[in-house]
């Protein structure tokens, strides 16, 4: 998926936030870049309504 969020470790400690392979920020404390990613204004599928179909 291109534009899919997630965070990654770096060698130094702190942690960088991508979407796709474009960085959106980094050098953010791992806690820092789970908010990051938690308010990140992308629509993520609900397969929960794909399940409720019969």
């Amino acid at each position: 998926m291109p534009n899919m969020i997630r965070v990654r470790p770096t060698q130094d400690g702190t942690y960088t936030v991508y979407l796709g392979t474009t960085v959106l920020i980094s050098g953010l404390s791992r806690l820092q870049a789970e908010r990051y990613e938690a308010a990140f204004p992308i629509q993520r599928p609900d397969f929960s309504a794909d399940a409720a179909q019969p």
